[in-house]
């Protein structure tokens, strides 16, 4: 877990953000489709409320309005679902990231916070 913790704080370096944890005993919300390999992935966080790490990940072109999208998902699971997320979690609340194969994008986003 340490290995993990470090490469997100370096992942926080690197964007210039702080590091706020996301413990492998608290909750994200998912999209079925990240788990069947669709591109790209997105992933924003909200502030964290209850047993939620307040991470929202989902895949495709555009956000679904299914009014079920979002599965809880416990952090310590997501490596079987989608390992290449983890070392964004990482990011405080507010934050943003699209990736897809080598693609990287990274940043914040103030209307999260509201």
């Amino acid at each position: 877990m340490l290995a993990v913790e470090e490469m997100q704080k370096e992942l926080c370096r690197k964007y210039d953000a702080e590091f706020v944890s996301s413990p492998i005993n608290l909750k994200v919300g998912i999209s079925l489709n990240v788990r069947e390999g669709e591109i790209p992935i997105h992933g924003l966080r909200h502030s964290p409320v209850g047993d939620t790490t307040g991470w929202y990940i989902y895949a495709g072109e555009e956000l679904s309005v299914q009014p079920d999208l979002f599965k809880p998902l416990h952090v310590e699971h997501l490596d079987d679902w989608c390992p290449q997320v983890t070392k964004y979690l990482g990011l405080a609340p507010g934050w943003r990231f699209l990736i897809a194969g080598d693609y990287e994008d990274v940043w914040f986003d103030e209307s999260l916070l509201c």
